[in-house]
């Protein structure tokens, strides 16, 4: 746990061991760590809301909490994948492309496009509530973290020696990590049944909306770069969580 909160959000947490058995256990936790961070969003949102602020605005207050407790670090990594795989260029040179530290012109449309489709998505689903903002925050975060318990499973490779994609690739057996996505849906599942049956319903599919976009991109950036990175793993989380919020603002 201690593992999956001190490297995937910004938390007060210590990491204290660095091994592959604590990364093993951090990404089976990682979901534990996404639900965190909605729930933490959601809260801020429904303050917004009773302080008479708009749908709108609390949507914008959803999107930037999981940001500042990640201090962007998944939103960089999607920028960084999003000028890597635009590139064009061979595996090697679009992973050093991925390690500059500004963003090209790919990563900046992918970057507003993202955040305006999860604002826009958010923003539908607090004109309902702020419960309805509040479970789908939670859902999208949880499930966005758990393609990140998918994507360490045995038999995805580090596209290089170094960084948290070596950390974690590959530790996760396929069984465990399939059973963690079943226990993310389930419990998906379960927060969306406190707002009826069809939103039960909803937050499976967007669960499995969610772990699908997620599942294209891992394919992709393995053919285009020989396995994943830290970066390709911040791209896979918006990824997921912007597929998740989709669907749920489609209700």
């Amino acid at each position: 746990m201690r593992f999956a909160f001190g490297t995937l959000t910004a938390l007060p947490v210590r990491v204290t061991r660095w091994d592959r058995t604590a990364a093993r256990g951090g990404m089976v936790c990682a979901p534990v760590a996404g639900a965190v961070l909605g729930l933490c969003a959601g809260a801020l949102g429904g303050v917004l809301l009773l302080l008479g602020a708009g749908p709108l605005l609390a949507a914008v207050a959803g999107v930037a909490v999981p940001a500042a407790l990640t201090r962007g670090l998944h939103l960089d990594g999607l920028a960084d994948t999003a000028d890597g795989l635009g590139s064009g260029r061979p595996a090697g040179e679009a992973l050093m492309i991925m390690k500059q530290p500004d963003i090209g012109p790919f990563g900046v449309v992918t970057l507003v496009l993202v955040l305006f489709a999860q604002t826009a998505a958010l923003a539908e689903l607090y004109a309902d509530g702020w419960a309805a903002g509040a479970v789908a925050l939670a859902v999208a975060a949880a499930a966005a973290r758990c393609a990140l318990t998918l994507a360490s499973r045995a038999g995805v490779p580090a596209a290089r020696p170094e960084g948290l994609g070596a950390a974690v690739a590959g530790v996760v057996p396929v069984r465990t990590a399939l059973t963690v996505a079943a226990v993310t849906a389930v419990v998906c599942a379960a927060a969306g049944a406190l707002l009826g049956p069809w939103a039960a319903l909803q937050a499976v599919l967007a669960v499995l909306a969610a772990l699908g976009a997620a599942e294209l991109l891992l394919r992709h950036c393995r053919s285009r770069f020989g396995g994943v990175t830290g970066d390709v793993f911040g791209a896979l989380a918006e990824t997921a969580a912007t597929a998740a919020l989709i669907v749920l603002a489609l209700g």
